[in-house]
Order: C-alpha cells, then sequence, then structure tokens
C-alpha cells in the first residue's frame, strides 16, 4: 500500500455493498487506511457527528475531513489521489459521464428493488422485488457489451469506476441467488455479465476486499427474518 497519501480512515459495516466500493477504489489505489467497524444499531458519536444529514456508512475521513456517499467519495479518491494508482473515471467527459450514467443506473433502478427482497413483509411483495431485480440486472449485460467494446471490463482493458461498484455486488449476487433459489445472473441470459463476474472475482483485489458470500446468505435470512417478524407483529 502507499504511503504519503495522509490519514484515512474509513467507517463501515462489513455487509454493506457501498462500503466495500470504497475498499476496492483504495485497494486499487494502493492507498492504506485505518478501517472503523460501525454498529448501525448503536451509531457511533463520531458516525453521527460526521455525517449528520445521512447518518449512514460509508464514511472516508482524510485528513480529519469528512466525505460522505459512496459515488461521492470514489470522485474523491480519484481526484485527491490523481497520481497514485491508475484512475477510475476515464478522461474523455463522454465517457466520465457514461461511467457516471451507469452508476447512477445501479443505485436508482437496481439497488431498490433488490433492497427490498430482503425488506418484503410479504410473499408477493418479495416475488415482485425480485422481478424487478432481474430486469434490471439484464439492462447490465447490455451496458457492459456498450461499454467495454469487447474488452475485459467495464472500463476496457482495466478496471474502473463502474466495475468498482458492479464488483461490490459479487458476493450478494451469490448470496440472492442461493435466497431466492434462482440466479440472478444467469449465465445462459447473461454471458457477458456472467463471465465478468468470474475475471473479476479473480483480482488480488476482489480476494483481498469482497465478502465471503456464505455469510451474507445468513446475514440476509437475519434481514428476512427480521422483517417477516415486525409484519406479522404489525398485522
Amino acid at each position: 500500500m502507499a504511503g504519503g497519501n495522509g490519514e484515512l480512515k474509513l467507517l463501515g459495516q462489513w455487509a454493506s455493498p457501498f462500503v466495500t466500493r470504497v475498499k476496492l477504489a483504495l485497494t486499487l489505489k494502493g492507498l492504506s487506511y485505518e478501517y472503523v467497524e460501525e454498529d448501525l444499531r448503536n451509531k457511533s458519536e463520531l458516525l453521527l457527528s460526521i455525517n449528520p444529514v445521512h447518518k449512514s456508512v460509508p464514511v472516508l475521513i482524510h485528513n480529519g475531513k469528512a466525505i460522505c456517499e459512496s459515488p461521492v467519495i470514489l470522485q474523491y479518491i480519484d481526484e485527491a489521489f490523481a497520481s497514485t494508482g491508475p484512475s477510475l473515471l476515464p478522461a474523455d467527459p463522454y465517457d466520465r459521464a457514461i461511467a457516471r450514467f451507469w452508476v447512477a443506473y445501479i443505485d436508482d433502478k437496481l439497488g431498490p428493488p433488490w433492497d427490498r427482497v430482503f425488506r418484503a413483509k410479504t410473499d408477493e411483495e418479495r416475488a415482485e422485488a425480485m422481478r424487478e431485480t432481474f430486469a434490471a440486472a439484464g439492462t447490465l449485460e447490455r451496458a457492459l457489451k456498450e461499454c467495454s467494446t469487447g474488452m475485459d471490463f467495464f472500463a476496457g482493458d482495466g478496471v474502473g469506476y463502474v466495475d468498482i461498484v458492479v464488483g461490490s455486488l459479487i458476493p450478494w449476487v451469490k448470496a440472492t441467488s442461493v435466497l431466492a433459489g434462482a440466479e440472478l445472473v444467469d449465465a445462459a441470459e447473461m454471458p457477458l455479465l456472467a463471465a465478468w463476474i468470474d475475471r473479476f472475482g479473480e483480482l488480488d483485489m476482489a480476494k483481498a476486499v469482497l465478502q465471503d458470500a456464505d455469510s451474507l446468505v445468513e446475514h440476509g435470512r437475519m434481514l428476512m427474518a427480521k422483517n417477516a417478524a415486525r409484519a406479522s407483529n404489525n398485522g
């Protein structure tokens, strides 16, 4: 890991793909940092004081200054450490806009229904959330074809902004497939994305950062059971 980058501290929660994004970016850049695990059921005074608006993780603290929300953090890392490691965003303005578009798509169109899979109060709500999640994931197959132009990654021949964001979801793709009883990324339906997942998973930074899928399966079951109990009590 590179030194001389000033003090970097990351507040996170182990299961969060948003936190994983930041870990991947820092690792790709070769930046050393201190990681602080947050209990989101009992948020620390530090978290509440440095992120009073959202009160959520991740938060990156760089030389005492807090940067919040994962897309903002990733772009900050790319700009603040432009001379360190590979760039996350491409140099061309149009290509940068396209990368930002797909990250916004993931956060706006893929993330919300996926989250509802675990927070649904009824089987019908969960089934509808899964249908929306499958549809949104399918769109990423087309995105990969357009962005990669036949090369290995969304960014072309190397890992970039969109790769990091999609890569942070890989353990949850595997966990959701177990919990749902159906492949979220089916190699027959999404061959490019399935091959990309295998390729990304073999990267050293992925092996160092990505969560164990079995642990996420247990975490997902806990979330589903908790929300089912809450729905029963409210009913």
